[in-house]
Parts: structure tokens; sequence; C-alpha cells
């Protein structure tokens, strides 16, 4: 394929993706990035201007906020097969190992960074690779425009591409360089599966077209053309997606944006906020005034003379009026504020229903958001919603562990047994769920009822470490053994009957 031209990626002879799924793509990245066409409209004049479009930008507001509660950085994730007590875990060094890589990277907050625009586009990857520099794995991550799938199964994407664009000025001239990142399994002499990378540059002076192919030398020195990894047992590269079936394309492996199936209530949300906006805009104050009160001001350029009122009044219109009318009339409508936010809200609570989130989530008037505390005490759709993407977010952090651990061995940094996915402990953390109110009156009645014992439940309602919980109950016997029979008797009449004043 040396010097041939490739205009998208689907002209590569190994890319074969529905455009239609690509068009999608493009348009969630340009509406998630507030990039919407410029509204055209007529003037009193006739003539034909512009505008921006003024939206609410609400598919990037719900990836955030889904986002935060899905995933951040208070997440634990342990690698172990052995318990605390016995201490007989033969995955301590892939656990240590794995706690390096993923502090190196400053991955917890990268994910948590990721999590926003893989929810809004539809999805996400990321892969190892080791850095012949500083000998250390670092991860490459990739947003949905820029991973292609080829091909898939019920088990999901094992074979695939990963594109990268850089942008370099030459002579005033701006160049766009693509490289395809093909990841593939081959079958070797003994019928093994071999792990191919394969990297293809490309050159540009159009950013919409990949260009035409160059050698990897221009641009990257020592990046080889084919790599060979042997003894992996799953690909490189790991794809994230929104929970839920692609209904839009259903032979589709790629994901959806969670806002993809509420495209018409997006566009109704954006309308009505535009027209309000546009409403305010035009609602300044107009007057209708006499032609008497009229001055007429020569122009300096021999152009016709104007005629004006008050030079500090920017809207104003000049009518004939009889002797015995008011010569300056307020003509000026009230803006519709009550009826536009009516409109908006109305549509919020369309947009919540479409996306699984609890009544109240959004609010244009700022008077309706819920708090972790209610979402979880009632139940509700949001906190279902979320434990659905936390899932897919779990699977993600395994498979990227095992990729990551199959290649450092490839490379030699590392040694040690790799885990398998039960092996592996990612404990999201769900203070932000949890009613410690609730848990306190759970756990105090399992307690009572002799259910579970003291430590069990202070590490369960405080989220602390078992040794921890053993110093509370130490201190907690100290305490009681401390006061006083008589002070005790005393106390515990208060709890039951109260403090008499």
């Amino acid at each position: 394929m040396a010097g041939e031209k490739l205009k998208t990626i689907n002209d590569h002879p190994k890319v074969n993706i529905d455009p239609n799924e690509l068009r999608r793509i493009d348009r969630n990245l340009k509406q998630y990035e507030g990039n919407y066409p410029h509204v055209e409209y007529v003037n009193t004049e006739g003539h034909v201007k512009q505008r921006d479009y003024m939206t609410l930008n609400l598919r990037k507001l719900s990836a955030d906020v889904l986002a935060g509660l899905v995933f951040n950085e208070q997440c634990e994730i342990q690698v172990s097969n052995g318990s605390e007590e016995k201490e007989d875990n033969t995955l301590k060094e892939a656990h240590e190992f794995i706690q390096h890589v993923f502090e190196h990277n400053k991955f917890k907050k990268n994910l948590s960074d990721y999590l926003e625009p893989m929810l809004a586009i539809g999805g996400l990857t990321a892969r190892p690779y080791f850095n012949d520099d500083n000998k250390e794995i670092e991860f490459s991550w990739a947003l949905a425009d820029a991973f292609f799938p080829l091909r898939s199964n019920s088990n999901g994407i094992p074979e695939g591409v990963m594109k990268d664009t850089t942008v370099k000025v030459d002579k005033d001239k701006t160049y766009y360089y693509t490289l395809l990142e093909f990841h593939e399994w081959e079958k070797d002499e003994f019928g093994d599966d071999t792990y191919v990378i394969t990297n293809e540059l490309y050159k540009s002076d159009n950013s919409s077209e990949i260009g035409k192919r160059i050698p990897l030398s221009d641009l990257y020195e020592d990046l080889e053309e084919t790599t060979y990894i042997k003894n992996l047992t799953r690909p490189q590269f790991n794809y994230l997606k929104p929970a839920g079936f692609n209904n839009v394309n259903p032979h589709s492996p790629l994901g959806l944006g969670i806002t993809d199936n509420a495209s018409s209530t997006l566009k109704k949300i954006n309308d009505t906020h535009d027209q309000f906006w546009w409403e305010i805009e035009m609602g300044q104050r107009t007057v209708l005034v006499s032609d008497k009160l009229l001055r007429t001001v020569p122009d300096e350029r021999g152009n016709k003379p104007k005629q004006v009122f008050d030079p500090n009044t920017n809207v104003f219109k000049a009518v004939r009026m009889e002797m015995d009318q008011e010569f300056v009339k307020d003509v000026t409508h009230d803006i519709r504020t009550d009826q536009y936010i009516a409109a908006i809200n109305h549509s919020l609570r369309t947009l919540e229903m479409e996306l699984k989130l609890s009544v109240g989530t959004f609010s244009f008037d700022g008077r309706s958001m819920k708090t972790a505390t209610e979402i979880v005490s009632e139940n509700d759709m949001t906190y279902r919603t979320r434990n659905k993407h936390v899932y897919e977010v779990e699977q993600f952090i395994k498979g990227l562990i095992v990729s990551t651990l199959e290649l450092a061995k490839f490379h030699n940094v590392y040694q040690g047994e790799v885990p398998s996915f039960e092996h592996i402990g990612v404990d999201f953390d769900d203070g932000v769920f949890q009613d410690r109110n609730a848990l306190l009156t759970f756990y105090g009645k399992a307690k009572a009822f002799n259910f579970i014992p003291t430590e069990e439940a202070i590490q369960r309602i405080f989220k602390v470490p078992k040794k921890t919980a053993q110093e509370w109950m130490e201190l907690i016997v100290q305490e009681q053994v401390d006061i006083d029979p008589q002070e005790l008797g005393q106390w515990r009449q208060d709890r039951t009957f109260g403090i008499e004043e």
C-alpha cells in the first residue's frame, strides 16, 4: 500500500464500517464540543444575517453527571488470590506492579476524565505500550472517533485499529499526519495465535482526509512497522462502551452515546433555549416617536440626512402622530420567561425518562436537583442506571490489568503471575450513594438481635479496615469500664427516656 491515498478510514482494505456509524460518531463529537451550525435570519431591511445557535449542550452535561456517579478517584483496585488473614496471596507482585503502573500513568484521574466523552460519544479505548526511554508501561487513550473494529464476536472486539493524528506546520503550510495502528491475530507455523501490531503512517494537507501513505521514519524514527507478541490471552487494546444495546445499528459492535436515543428531545431543548435567548436579545425597549420630535442630522459623507431622536436610545421607530396623541409611546412586550422555563423543564423531564435518570436530575431553574441521599433512599432509576455502567467499567479495568501484565512479561519488566478476572477486585466508592443514617439503623437492629458482630458493623458503616474497627472496639469497652456503675445506669435511663429539663 505504499503511496496509496485514503480519503476516509473506510477506504482502507482492512476496514469495513457502516458509514452511518461514522456519521453518528462525528455528529456526537461535534455536539459534545458545542459545535452547531449558525442560525440564519432575515432582518428588517431584508438582509440575510447569521448568529450563533445558543444551546444548553446537554449531551455534555448528562455525560458529566453520570460519569461523576459511576467512577471517582476513591476507587480501590486489588489483585489477590489469597486471604488477608493467612497472607497466602501469590499475586502480591502483580498487585504491586499494577499499583505502580496506575500511579505512574495517573490512571484513576485519566479514567475519570475520559468517562465523560465516552458516555457522550459512545466509546473509549485504552491500550498499554512499553516506553523504551524510561522502561515503563504507559497507556494510550482513544475516543470513539479514533477506534474502529476490524472483527467482532459475541465476546467483544478481538481486532481493531486505533487512529492518532499529529499536526505540523512547515513553511506556513499545515500538514496532518495520521498513524493507523492495526491490532490483529495470526496463526504461526505451529498453529498458535500470535498477536500482530502493524503501524501505517499517512500525510495530508486536508484535515478531512487521511492522505497518502509515507514511511514511518518521516515522523517516528524508532517505531517498528510490525511487532509480533506471543503468549497473549486477550487483545492489547481494551474497549469500553456505555451500557446497553446499540439499537440504532444492531449489527455494530460499537456503543451508543447515552443521549443517542434522545436526539429529538435534545433538539427540542436547544431550539427552545435558543428562542428564549433570542427573545431576550430582541426584547430591549422599543419606542414609537412622533416625527415632530425628530431632528435631521446631515451626513458628513454626503449621504441622505438621518433623522435622530436621542443618541442614547438605540431602538426607536418614527410614526406620524396627531397633536392630541402622545408624542412618545413605549410598545415593549414582556419577555415570556415563565413560559420558556416551563417548556424547557418539561423537555428535561422527557430527557430524564429517556436516559433512565431520576426526576429532578436536571432543572433549568436550579430548584429541583436531588441529593445523593434522596437518590438511594428512593431506590430510584439513577442508582440502577449507574450500576449498569459500573459493571462495564469494572470489566474494562480488569481487562486492562491483564493486558498490562502480559505486555510487561513480554518486555521482561515483570516476571510474576498473570491473574484471571476473578482474582481482580474493583471496589467502587459507593459512599455518595449510601445514607449513613439508614446504614446505622439497619446494622444497629442487626446488632441488637445478635445477627452481626460489632466489629463487622463498624467496618460496614464507617468504611474502616478491620484493624481500625478492633481498635475502636477496645476504646468503646475501655470507656464503658471507666464509667461508674451508678452513672452507667443513669446514662442508660437517659438514652431510653430522654433527659428531663
